[in-house]
């Protein structure tokens, strides 16, 4: 099982209006495909495959297929200006677990494009059997509640976090008012490709990388249920605090989509301005485990003998 958040920002470039958004749909496209057809992957070695297939979307984009595949998701052209109808032909690389990777990492020389300047945060969360693997790169953030109590499985990457800035002043870049080179205000995306033209570095040390940071755990019966959410949730709300409002609700609402209705709802700014006007995102995932020890502890209830009722 794979779960995912993408979030978007906003910006321009070239000739058309690219918002974050694209990015965040050509990854949902090809994220997981990519994560399937590495060969760690069929090995069993998740903590090798998922960030591969991070680093993988920033190659993909940056070639003539991307910017087409881009501007085709921006809904703006059928065709990016530069690029001959028919020319985009990558060879296939062989395909591995049942997926084709029919993308080159470098796609001809038509086209000076050196990838969108927008981009997305992703946190992804991947089942296998018993274990759960969380990569995170951005702001978004995956938090695990075991019997009530939220334990962050990600960390928001913020550029004023100490290593993010070493890796941002070592790339050549800086940190002001908290935001990269004074504008971006989280220091691991995809995209932002504008921040990553350090030729003399490899993609995990630009100013602003891909690579996520991986979290595996054991899955327990203590597990409750897991939230993955972009920054415009844990901008109103703590880790604890949304564990302590889905369990709230959970306990009254069977429906899963109803309670992330109402974190949403919760989150929006009564007016505009502040907190709670960013874009808001979210995943709720209630594990089995979890809904038998409630219907149990339930049914135990009910069977309990009324101990306050005198006998005959």
């Amino acid at each position: 099982m794979v779960l995912y958040i993408f979030s978007d920002a906003l910006c321009s470039v070239g000739s058309f209006h690219l918002a974050g958004k694209e990015v965040a749909k050509f990854c949902a496209n090809y994220l997981h495909q990519q994560v399937l057809s590495h060969e760690a992957y069929v090995a069993g070695d998740l903590a090798t495959s998922v960030p591969k297939a991070f680093l993988r979307m920033d190659e993909m984009m940056c070639g003539e297929r991307g910017q087409r595949e881009l501007a085709l998701f921006a809904g703006k052209i059928d065709q990016p200006r530069g690029i001959l109808e028919g020319s985009i032909q990558s060879p296939k690389s062989g395909e591995v677990n049942g997926q084709i990777d029919d993308w080159s990492s470098k796609e001809g020389a038509l086209s000076d494009y050196n990838g969108p300047s927008a981009g997305c945060t992703a946190c992804v969360a991947l089942v296998r059997d018993n274990q759960l693997l969380v990569a995170n790169a951005g702001d978004s953030r995956c938090v695990l509640s075991q019997r009530g109590q939220a334990h962050d499985l990600s960390k928001d990457h913020k550029p004023d976090l100490e290593a993010e800035k070493e890796r941002i002043l070592n790339a050549g870049g800086y940190v002001q008012y908290g935001r990269v080179n004074g504008s971006l205000n989280l220091s691991r995306a995809i995209g932002d490709m504008e921040l990553k033209q350090n030729r003399s570095l490899p993609a995990e040390k630009q100013i602003v990388t891909a690579n996520p940071d991986i979290t595996t755990v054991e899955l327990s019966d203590d597990d409750d249920f897991l939230i993955i959410a972009c920054d415009g949730i844990w901008d109103c709300m703590s880790s604890q605090e949304a564990v302590d409002f889905v369990q709230e609700h959970l306990n009254s609402e069977s429906k899963l989509s109803t309670v992330c209705e109402k974190t949403l709802d919760r989150c929006l700014a009564p007016s505009s301005g502040g907190e709670g006007c960013d874009n808001m995102t979210m995943i709720l995932i209630q594990f089995k485990k979890s809904i038998d020890r409630k219907a149990s502890k339930s049914s135990d209830q009910q069977a309990e003998p009324n101990h306050n009722v005198p006998g005959p």
